[in-house]
């Protein structure tokens, strides 16, 4: 049943306001934890590694099989799609409110991040039917950017605020409200797309992706949390044989999964990039940064929220206002800026120290969220601007995942140097610093040195992360030339565009 046609940009707009409910929770429950982990450590008791699991799991599902939910809702009807996957991350959400272990509660982040990647795809193209004009469809997915980057960007502060009034589970139940007015508003305000096309997927490349990905990340956190290990190695290596085939495969199909033929041109090769490295880094400084504050600093875990606000908000204004920006400045100069405002706000958190440092932290968030929010700002635009207008829907799916991978990745592996360093220069008696200070009978001394030796991994993560932007800023100084041309007039929806078909 649809809302009475009179007044179609009413529905249209109500329509956008029930969309954006999903998007803002797929978002934000990639980091609203980040603040949430001390505590769920001290109820759970995970190791190392499955501290990095209960984070970033929900991340790599959702970026593995972000473009094939895509292309699946082309067969079987997107808001069907969206209202399943809405259904299911409901569920996905209170049983991790609940979970008894750290291995259900990875389970349950994962089949959160299964839903989280019906969402994006399905929310986008219904809001495409929604908005047939293409002034008012630009400006809906405008709002739906701004909303996305809105959700990573108050994941901390929201999880830290219901920290302080409840338990660590809370931050799941804040989902189900949400979902439920979705459910019931959906099917009034929404209509069914499909875009007539069988919607085939290679089942064997979406297999490979996932497989190879979680593989190498999973050999790439047991080397950090136990050393050269042979099971660590053995699991590492079949992760990158993994992907080896599976990038192979793609370059045999006609319409791959991924299409990395994309990647000849330098322009989209760093606009993909520029929508992996700073979700990357920004993933890894936020959650190492709020175990800094509360484990470190000792500030609760609405103090913590507080410090983190001010670069929250200032990466959401400016994910909202860089559009008009970059139509006088050009996209060039917005992505050399991205780069190089990350990279010295990262450099801000050389001088912080495990006595003080929350002003440093403050300073280092708010330079560099202006560059994070230029980044959520013009990726996926300056991705299908450098594609040809036949594969742009391919390259807005890779634009897409690109943000969704790189949160994960930044945990995965800026986290698991930091965990080596804390290993490594720490006083050797828990593998995380939360375990390290819960610890009966530890002295004073042991105590100040594992907060040194977290401080010392935050800043090296910060550096090298820094490192990153300042090398990429440079390329694209020297690799893009003028002003890079004006996205084609085509629908960011992923997958919509194109038709992956399987081949043997």
């Amino acid at each position: 049943m649809n809302a009475p046609s009179a007044n179609p940009g009413l529905r249209a707009w109500l329509g956008l306001l029930v969309i954006l409910g999903p998007v803002l929770l797929v978002a934000m429950d990639g980091s609203v934890l980040f603040l949430a982990m001390p505590q769920i450590s001290a109820a759970l008791s995970p190791t190392a590694d499955q501290s990095l699991w209960i984070l970033d799991v929900y991340g790599f599902a959702v970026g593995s099989l972000l473009i094939a939910f895509g292309n699946l809702g082309d067969r079987y009807g997107r808001l069907k799609l969206l209202m399943i996957g809405t259904a299911a991350f409901g569920a996905g959400s209170l049983g991790a409110a609940f979970a008894p272990t750290p291995e259900l509660l990875i389970a349950f982040r994962a089949l959160m991040g299964i839903a989280g990647a019906t969402l994006l795809p399905s929310a986008l193209a219904v809001l495409s039917e929604l908005f047939t004009d293409r002034r008012q469809r630009a400006r809906a997915i405008g709002i739906f950017a701004a909303a996305f980057a809105a959700g990573f960007a108050i994941g901390p502060v929201t999880g830290g605020q219901l920290l302080s009034h409840f338990w660590w589970g809370s931050v799941f139940l804040i989902n189900l409200p949400v979902v439920a007015l979705f459910l019931a508003l959906a099917p009034v305000l929404l209509r069914e797309v499909r875009s007539g096309g069988t919607g085939r997927v290679d089942a064997r490349s979406v297999v490979l992706s996932a497989a190879g990905t979680l593989l190498s990340v999973y050999g790439i956190k047991h080397l950090a949390a136990a050393g050269l290990t042979a099971s660590a190695l053995l699991t590492l290596a079949a992760g990158v044989a993994t992907l080896t085939a599976f990038v192979r495969r793609q370059l045999r199909l006609d319409q791959p999964l991924i299409d990395f033929r994309l990647f000849r041109d330098r322009l989209f090769a760093i606009a993909v990039i520029t929508g992996l490295l700073p979700l990357a880094a920004w993933s890894a400084v936020a959650y190492l940064g709020g175990i800094y504050l509360q484990s470190v600093l000792g500030l609760s875990a609405l103090q913590a929220a507080l410090v983190a606000l001010p670069g929250a908000v200032v990466l959401t204004v400016t994910a909202v206002v860089t559009p008009m920006a970059v139509a006088r400045i050009g996209t060039r100069a917005a992505l050399i800026a991205t780069h190089f405002l990350i990279a010295g706000g990262l450099l801000l958190l050389l001088p912080v120290g495990s006595g003080s440092g929350a002003g440093w932290y403050v300073a280092a968030t708010v330079v560099s969220g202006v560059g994070y929010g230029i980044s959520f700002a013009v990726v996926a635009d300056t991705a299908v601007a450098a594609a040809p207008p036949e594969r742009a829907g391919a390259a807005g799916a890779i634009a897409e995942t690109s943000n969704e991978i790189g949160n994960a990745l930044g945990i995965a592996l800026l986290g698991s140097l930091a965990t080596v360093l804390f290993r490594v220069t720490g006083p050797d008696l828990a593998a995380t610093l939360p375990e390290t200070l819960e610890l009966p009978g530890l002295t004073g001394a042991a105590a100040a040195e594992a907060k040194s030796a977290f401080t010392t991994g935050l800043q090296v993560v910060g550096l090298v992360a820094a490192g990153l932007h300042a090398a990429l800023g440079a390329f694209t100084l020297r690799s893009v030339r003028g002003r890079p041309r004006s996205p084609q007039p085509v629908d960011r929806r992923v997958g919509l565009s194109q038709e992956p078909q399987a081949v043997p």
